[in-house]
């Protein structure tokens, strides 16, 4: 039954869905801790170690923080299978072009297949820079999230693709949360109005909230 749930479109929809509003769910939770560095080293830092020892002692230092990056990385490559295929499928069933182009989707809609690649490249880069350090700018330090903040956005190269992909999200969030609410069947002519509003101030707070923080850091504010 899972199978053919999989093998169709709709079930690879489902899955699309889903594991879009897991990690819709993750980047609202990791933009409020973000945020935190506005209050001082000692807070973001406080919260850095907090989050490997959340559950205990029920849990071992840093087992939910593990399940929490296995779940998101599921949920990352679930969604990203499911639109691969999907694509692939759409590109079968019409294999030439229409003659006459006319684009009436969005840009966040028409956009869709490049902002997840650029989402894809930022993640190993984000993971690469702030979480291992392996090309962290400067003196990489573990568990202290604040001055390794500082150093990856006094960087141009670093504020460029942290601000780019950012705005990837953005785009992404708008379309991806109203169509993962057509596909689970939320939708209806009475909801699209909330539903569409919703995703647009998503999509903001998302974007206003992630680039508060290199902003900060250019700004001088956070320093």
């Amino acid at each position: 039954m899972a199978r053919t749930m999989w093998d169709s479109s709709v079930g690879k929809k489902t899955v699309m869905a889903v594991s879009g509003l897991i990690m819709l769910l993750y980047l609202v939770v990791h933009m409020i801790g973000n945020l935190k560095i506005f209050f001082g080293p000692e807070e973001i830092n406080h919260y850095a170690h907090w989050l490997r020892t959340v559950g205990e002692p029920f849990m071992h230092y840093e087992w939910t923080l593990w399940l929490v990056r296995i779940v998101l990385v599921a949920a990352v490559v679930a969604h990203a299978v499911s639109a691969y295929q999907l694509s692939r499928r759409d590109i079968k069933a019409r294999p030439s072009k229409y003659v006459h182009k006319k684009p009436r989707s969005s840009y966040a809609t028409r956009t869709m297949r490049w902002g997840g690649i650029i989402l894809a490249l930022f993640i190993v880069w984000h993971i690469l820079d702030l979480t291992t350090g392996t090309v962290h700018p400067g003196g990489y330090e573990h568990l202290r999230p604040y001055q390794n903040i500082v150093d990856t956005f006094s960087t141009w190269y670093g504020n460029v693709i942290y601000i780019v992909a950012v705005l990837a999200v953005g785009l992404h969030v708008r379309h991806g949360f109203w169509s993962a609410a057509q596909t689970l069947g939320v939708g209806s002519r009475t909801r699209d109005r909330a539903l569409k509003a919703t995703a647009d101030v998503l999509a903001l707070l998302l974007t206003a909230g992630f680039l508060a923080v290199p902003v900060g850091v250019m700004t001088g504010l956070v320093s």
